[in-house]
């Protein structure tokens, strides 16, 4: 595997989650270096989404340290939550609100004070593009605009690193684009981690990639070395031994621990339907 020197700003060591018998994810080891935009590749079912919650302190390892600059995450949550925005699938959002209400409700959440928020959501409005829809109920606006709502609110509180869970699902290519121009810009300034299955992700945005299948790391390194003269697709095909997994489970409730507002559980959001356009 290819290490770059630097601090790394996020850090999985040795990371495990059993329920029961089944490893949703087993000794998951991996770093992702500052102003990086890293892929976290992998099929549907692979333990993306369990290793996201578990680097955001939304789940407890049954084994191994997660790290967010430097912190445990176990020991050291509040602060290390206040270094990372993180964007489930399907983020928190509530369709009666306005994004403007919406992004006062979590800053306030946030324990902003009124004329730091004032300013944090002017800057956060203008790089998401969100200034024509502001006063719009939310289940009025289209998932490409619900999208950027729930970048925007995990912008507020001028976060180092990002995290986000599969962001361009379910948008139309339009949308795609204008969320991956959205991703390339704040990997300008910012340390990102994206999730995703889609290889076009990986080849439009991404730095580097981490490689998940079955629950285990199966590559490390840059697009271009896992392309290698194959190709992404076949590089893909042949890493995951076209093998198909098990839907990872929902936590069981005693995992479900508080969290901070852009730490929800995507089980917390609102439905489609109820968001519907």
């Amino acid at each position: 595997m290819n290490q770059e020197h630097g601090t790394p700003a996020i850090e999985a060591v040795g990371l495990s989650k059993f329920y029961g018998n089944f490893a949703a994810i087993r000794d998951i080891s991996f770093h992702v270096l500052p102003g990086k935009v890293t892929a976290f590749l992998g099929p549907n079912g692979a333990g993306k989404s369990t290793t996201l919650k578990i680097l955001t302190g939304y789940l407890t390892p049954t084994e191994g340290v997660a790290r967010i600059a430097g912190l445990d995450v176990a020991s050291h949550r509040i602060e290390a939550a206040s270094r990372v925005g993180y964007l489930p699938e399907n983020g928190p959002l509530y369709p009666e609100m306005t994004p403007l209400e919406l992004l006062r409700f979590f800053g306030e959440a946030r324990g902003l004070e009124n004329s730091k928020l004032s300013s944090r959501i002017d800057a956060v409005v203008d790089q998401c593009s969100l200034g024509g829809v502001l006063e719009k109920a939310i289940h009025k606006l289209s998932k490409g605009y619900r999208q950027r709502v729930g970048m925007a609110q995990v912008l507020l509180h001028e976060p180092d690193i990002l995290i986000m869970d599969e962001p361009t699902s379910g948008l139309d290519p339009n949308q795609i684009r204008e969320v991956r121009q959205l991703i390339r810009r704040f990997g300008e300034e910012k340390t990102v981690l994206i999730s995703t299955h889609i290889l076009q992700e990986v080849e439009a945005m991404a730095d580097h990639v981490v490689m998940v299948a079955e629950g285990r790391i199966v590559f490390d390194g840059t697009p271009a070395e896992m392309a290698g003269g194959d190709g992404l697709e076949d590089a893909f095909y042949r890493l995951t031994g076209a093998s198909t997994s098990a839907d990872e489970p929902d936590p069981p409730p005693d995992e479900t621990e508080a969290a901070p507002p852009d730490l929800l559980d995507e089980n917390d959001t609102p439905s489609e339907s109820e968001a519907s356009e």
